[in-house]
């Protein structure tokens, strides 16, 4: 029974560490539509303000990455850095996961390698988001049992693709919300 519960553990500890649910394709404004502008000026501040969402998204998921591992580590669901990149229903998603790992005496060790890219910039949108697809390696990154330092049956890595949404909120801070972990598509 313990085996089968850290499995299922495993298998959501992996989905908080490689982003949790949605994805979607969004749309750049282009010159000429509505809330596009005319000419040259309207499509250079479109292209800029599209860059700006897309690096700010990408370093949202980024600190999001590192927060989780840290906050994983560190079997505390409450790390406060865990806010400064996440949003609901995420947020509560992650700290559930760690805290359910830490009551079973489990802990992920080693090194998880992303390579995010934007998939979709919806600048039009309400809240205005940006769609980010990866291609996260966790053939390192194991779930062990902090007592013994033994891998967790069922826990094995791989690679596969990750989905995540970030969202721009009224603050102006992009926060990732929604993810999801692909394990039928590998890449």
């Amino acid at each position: 029974m313990r085996t089968r519960q850290l499995a299922t553990l495993s298998t959501a500890l992996l989905v908080v560490a490689l982003i949790a649910a949605g994805t979607g394709c969004g749309s750049r404004t282009e010159p000429g539509t509505p809330g596009g502008g005319t000419g040259a000026e309207a499509a250079a501040s479109a292209d800029t303000d599209a860059a700006a969402a897309e690096k700010s998204a990408l370093a949202a998921y980024a600190g999001y990455l590192n927060a989780s591992r840290k906050a994983e580590l560190a079997g505390n669901p409450l790390d406060p850095e865990l806010r400064k990149y996440l949003a609901d229903p995420l947020l509560t998603r992650v700290r559930l996961t760690i805290r359910d790992a830490k009551e079973h005496g489990a802990m992920r060790t080693g090194k998880l390698v992303s390579n995010p890219a934007v998939i979709g910039v919806d600048l039009d949108s309400d809240p205005a988001t940006v769609s980010i697809q990866d291609c996260i390696d966790t053939t390192g990154y194991r779930l062990i049992y902090k007592k013994n330092r033994a891998v967790v049956p069922g826990s094995a890595g791989g690679r596969h693709l990750a989905t995540a949404t970030a969202t721009r909120y009224p603050d102006g801070r992009w926060l990732i919300n929604t993810g999801a972990v692909h394990e039928d598509q590998p890449c």
